[in-house]
């Protein structure tokens, strides 16, 4: 049984709450914007074929970085602080709780020694395939789990491939890219 250590909306509130550590009101407004203009572009991208997806993780860090903004404020911190955060230190402990929970049932179903997975949200995106490029329609991107990129571009044909959009579509992988935790972020 795969237990997933982070799961996507946690991954983007830490992630979030890892980058606006130490950051004053100012630089914290800021994020704030650029979050704002990232979720507004996620709005107008096309629907991707899963609830992960783009404007997913882009409104969860949007709503992340407007209420710690609000915090700053209230607070009147001179920098954000995880520690002086209760909605950061609950969701810290809401995670765990989640996590031992799917433990403790995987051990009640049977499983000896479930292994916990540290997956990564990825991007795939797909580019038209040599004779499709006049397609009008934007290459599909959709956002998996995965251990690796390999893996997601796997996961992503083997849902999306033979008889899927990939191929009645005319398209074929063009890349797959870490988007949570950002690279670079540790957890």
């Amino acid at each position: 049984m795969l237990i997933y250590e982070y799961l996507p909306h946690e991954l983007a509130r830490l992630g979030v709450v890892a980058k606006a550590a130490g950051l004053d009101r100012h630089q914290v407004a800021v994020q704030v914007r650029l979050a704002q203009e990232r979720a507004g572009r996620a709005r107008v991208c096309p629907a991707e074929p899963h609830h992960l997806s783009e404007l997913f993780i882009a409104e969860l860090r949007r709503l992340q970085w407007e209420r710690i903004a609000a915090l700053v404020d209230r607070e009147r911190m001179a920098a954000y602080a995880p520690c002086r955060d209760s909605r950061a230190v609950c969701y810290e402990q809401q995670r765990l709780k989640r996590l031992m929970t799917d433990v403790a049932e995987a051990e009640r179903s049977g499983v000896e020694g479930p292994e916990i997975s540290r997956h990564r949200v990825y991007r795939v995106n797909a580019r038209p395939t040599a004779g499709c490029s006049g397609s009008d329609m934007p290459a599909p991107a959709m956002h998996l789990m995965a251990a690796s990129a390999g893996e997601a571009a796997e996961r992503a044909w083997a849902v999306h491939g033979r008889d899927g959009v990939y191929q009645r579509g005319g398209y074929r992988i063009a890349s797959v890219t870490q988007i949570l935790p950002e690279p670079g972020e540790l957890f």
